[in-house]
């Protein structure tokens, strides 16, 4: 069995040798490993399952659990920090809040749809096609085989999601399509009422960045990239059928689907990867492939994270989710929290960044 899978170049440091790390409130980053403690000693299903925790790991959830210490004592205490030498690179992202309508109305005909009756997800054996893609999900056939699931255009314009219903209707595409970015959201109703969405599933092809593919062919500068400009740019170009903006957006073959959660977890939180409600500034999303979820990072940039002007940022994070666009060991997506302000910020982090991180000890003894 294969725990985690850490870079070669890793370099033990000392806590005190980083930078900011006694001014950091650890008591306040210590419920958020707690969280991740209690779906490890569960082995609870995870949503999108990296590696397993390590033994080590499992006993400092269960001393998380089971102990008395202060954050700050008990991190020093289960935990030997390593810096990564090669400089990493973050992102953000949120939780969208949204208007939405139960049925389909003038201004609001784009269905957030629900996973399909025939999606397999193929997390341990992914299908490998011809063209040296591995797709992570597939469509089993009546004679159990397996075929490549239909990508995203023709989910959308053919209805090629087979059992999938509509759990809800939003305004257009874009705003789709940036809640599949982000994969949860919190859907607002005329009458008052909210519905919170949970990603359950994807079609399995490769995430490709419109943002990046914006960038590359001229149509927006890479320095005036943010959300907001990402979506107002779509919108400019047309979301119609066969409309630009709409074909752009359909060069990401990857389509998430989704599931109305009324869990007393989600009532806490968007659910990241894991399983377990993510925390705003404590939170990241990790590459599956290479961490375990539980595992704590001490992530130090500068980005727009206060205001739109960069400011440091140095904190304790927990891993607690992952995404098909986080990849490498120094890479992570910070969780900035719920609704627009989150959103304006998020969507203005792609900064470097310093990276740490936290491998449990194998004699915790003082």
């Amino acid at each position: 069995m294969i725990f985690v899978r850490p870079p070669s170049d890793l370099e033990p440091v000392a806590f005190d040798a980083i930078a900011g790390f006694g001014e950091d409130d650890l008591d306040a980053a210590f419920p958020v490993f707690r969280r991740s403690a209690e779906r490890i000693l569960e082995a609870a299903q995870e949503q999108r399952p990296a590696c397993p925790p390590p033994p080590e790991l499992i006993a400092a959830a269960r001393a998380a659990l089971e102990g008395s210490e202060s954050g700050a004592a008990f991190f020093r205490r289960w935990f030997e920090p390593f810096r990564l030498a090669k400089r990493g690179f973050v992102t953000a992202y949120y939780e969208p809040e949204v208007e939405a309508r139960r049925a389909p109305e003038p201004g609001f005909e784009t269905p957030a749809l629900s996973r399909p009756s025939d999606l397999v997800t193929l997390n341990d054996a992914p299908l490998s096609l011809a063209s040296g893609e591995a797709l992570t999900s597939a469509r089993r056939l009546r004679d159990e085989s397996l075929i490549p699931y239909p990508p995203r255009r023709e989910i959308e314009e053919e209805g090629a999601a087979t059992g999938s219903i509509p759990l809800a209707y939003v305004a257009d595409p874009v705003e789709l399509f940036l809640i599949q970015v982000q994969g949860s959201a919190r859907l607002r109703f005329p009458d008052g009422t909210a519905r919170a969405l949970t990603y359950d599933g994807r079609n399995g092809w490769p995430y490709t960045s419109v943002g990046r593919l914006m960038i590359e062919r001229g149509l927006m500068p890479e320095g005036a990239m943010s959300l907001e400009g990402l979506k107002a740019a779509l919108r400019d170009m047309g979301v119609g059928p066969g409309q630009p903006g709409r074909r752009l957006m359909q060069k990401n073959r990857s389509y998430v689907f989704f599931r109305v959660d009324e869990s007393k977890d989600r009532a806490l939180g968007p659910i990241g990867g894991e399983g377990a409600a993510l925390t705003p500034l404590r939170s990241i999303a990790v590459d599956r492939s290479i961490w375990c979820y539980g595992l704590p990072f001490w992530i130090a940039a500068d980005v727009p994270w206060e205001s739109e002007a960069p400011t440091h940022f140095a904190r304790l994070m927990i891993a607690q989710d992952t995404g098909s666009a986080i990849l490498g060991a120094a890479r992570a997506d910070l969780f900035f929290g719920s609704g627009a302000r989150a959103g304006a910020l998020a969507g203005r982090v792609r900064h470097e960044a310093d990276f740490h991180v936290f491998l449990p000890k194998k004699d915790p003894s003082p």
